[in-house]
């Protein structure tokens, strides 16, 4: 008894207590300064490779990326642009050209609006936030596993071919799926140390306000999480419904500012894409598209890491699953299917194939060098080499900017005979050049309608007849693809029109669209 006491040491003698030093990492300086320099590290390469990655994509992908974002934007600063039939409509958020906007105002605000700045400067930017998440996501991941995990997750996300296509364009998608990734950092994973109800629905609510879509993505993720909820009423009280009422809300009046009446487009879009079925106008596919090209083609040579990941980390990831197939088969109930709708589900892929490669120990080195030389090649063929053309043609006119602005000559004025939308506008040209293309708005319930461009190329020549009997009416430039030119031939000699340029477009016309892009001049 006696030894215990003096162990206990009772009694009313005081001594000094010492603490015991921790030799921890986790509390040394030394450790915060390593931390402090591995974000730094991170973030720095990712930033540089954003930077490169927004370099080396030179191509065009779908008229969106311009007629949706810049062109808008364009015309909200300079007051000239065209608006498409979405923003008469009222179906198109004016939030996202609004980020864009304000940097063409800062540009014109100092004098510094070129062409080439308001081309570059929003790419710049969307790389920026690409990187941003890119880290974000490598720390996510480091934080839910092992070291070795995260970094050949991040090494899958940054070796994707569609990733490195998509991030830097000017397209909803692409900030979509940067604020999904962000997102996921602060969902609430098992083990997640970073997780906050606020930050990642806050987040969520900013991705469906720039594409209404996005709720595809998230709501069997928001479902999970309400069903694991502790207090769940409190959870829809307190976030669910105050977030979602605030976006709607800033949504709302921004859109009404703009369209100068009350304009609910998250409605709008529903009702004229699902319920009207207007997105079936620019095509259609068979249910199984996705499963059988779509994804393949998105998801690349990662589909192998894919499903051996799927074997390996389902029970600890199975609602990420959940959500990566739920998103696919509900985008395969509608008829208009493209493969950038399901890009944002690629972040959630990039988990499971770097499970799979964490785990190959043998095979790793081989597997990697593999997956690198199989996504290198159709990241640069399709960034600096298909689909160019409709973006150099468009440096090929600028210099008719001066010749628009002198009081001698012709004034320039160009007709595109091309697919609609096929090239970028005004927000590539910068200066109000006189320009025409042939137009192309869905039957919104007109009696045998049939738009602008399909009446051209049922019979050109009718066309071009009709539209200028008079030489005096004549356009002085005409931008074409080459497929074209055999069906006009006489309508080009018997006016005087002689090819000036011929730029290379792509390897693999199809229909409307030729290998190369002509542009012809009157003499």
């Amino acid at each position: 008894m006696e030894t215990v006491r003096s162990r206990l040491r009772f009694g009313r003698r005081e001594e000094e207590v010492r603490l015991r030093k921790r030799k921890s990492e986790l509390y040394s300086k030394e450790y915060g300064g390593q931390l402090n320099h591995g974000v730094l590290r991170v973030g720095g390469l990712c930033v540089v490779f954003r930077l490169i990655n927004c370099l080396l994509v030179q191509s065009s992908f779908v008229p969106d990326e311009y007629w949706q974002s810049l062109e808008v934007s364009h015309r909200m600063v300079f007051n000239y642009g065209y608006l498409t039939w979405e923003w008469k409509t009222g179906i198109r958020g004016f939030l996202y050209p609004l980020l864009f906007a304000l940097l063409y105002k800062i540009l014109h605000i100092i004098n510094y609006d070129t062409a080439l700045l308001l081309i570059w400067l929003p790419r710049i930017v969307q790389a920026l936030l690409a990187a941003f998440a890119d880290a974000k996501f490598f720390f996510l991941i480091q934080r839910l596993e092992n070291q070795d995990v995260a970094r050949w997750t991040f090494f899958c996300h940054l070796c994707s071919w569609f990733t490195w296509f998509c991030c830097t364009r000017t397209l909803t998608n692409s900030t979509e799926t940067t604020l999904t990734c962000l997102a996921l950092c602060y969902f609430p994973f098992p083990g997640s140390k970073t997780y906050s109800s606020k930050k990642y629905l806050a987040l969520v609510a900013l991705a469906v306000m720039v594409r209404p879509t996005a709720l595809i993505v998230w709501f069997p993720l928001l479902m999970h999480h309400l069903w694991r909820e502790g207090d769940k009423l409190r959870l829809i009280t307190h976030n669910y419904i105050p977030i979602g009422t605030l976006a709607v809300g800033i949504s709302a009046a921004i859109d009404c500012l703009y369209y100068e009446k009350w304009t609910l487009v998250q409605f709008n879009f529903l009702k004229f894409n699902i319920f009207h079925g207007v997105a079936d106008f620019y095509g259609s596919h068979p249910w199984h598209w996705y499963f059988t090209q779509g994804f393949p083609v998105v998801i690349g040579a990662h589909l192998p890491l894919l499903l051996h990941g799927c074997s390996l980390a389902f029970r600890r990831y199975k609602i990420l699953l959940a959500a990566i197939i739920w998103t696919i088969v509900v985008y395969s109930l509608l008829p208009h299917k493209e493969f950038r709708f399901i890009y944002p589900v690629l972040p959630l892929c990039m988990i499971f194939c770097g499970t799979s490669l964490a785990h190959l120990k043998s095979w790793r080195q081989v597997a990697a060098a593999v997956l690198l030389a199989a996504n290198l090649a159709p990241a640069l063929y399709t960034g600096l080499i298909h689909q160019r053309g409709t973006l150099d043609v468009m440096t090929h006119l600028q210099p008719l900017c001066n010749s628009s602005s002198s009081s001698t000559g012709l004034q320039p004025d160009v007709l595109f005979l091309m697919p609609c939308h096929s090239t970028p506008f005004y927000s590539h040209i910068h200066c109000p050049l006189k320009m025409r293309f042939l137009e192309c708005p869905p039957d919104l319930g007109q009696e045998g309608y049939v738009d602008e461009a399909d009446r051209f190329y049922k019979d050109p020549l009718l066309w071009l007849r009709t539209s200028f009997p008079y030489k005096s009416s004549l356009p002085t430039h005409l931008i074409m693809f080459s497929v074209l030119e055999k069906d006009i031939a006489v309508f080009l000699q018997g006016n005087n029109f002689v090819r000036t340029a011929e730029i290379f477009h792509t390897h693999f016309p199809e229909g409307r669209v030729g290998g190369s892009i002509f542009i012809y001049e009157r003499h």
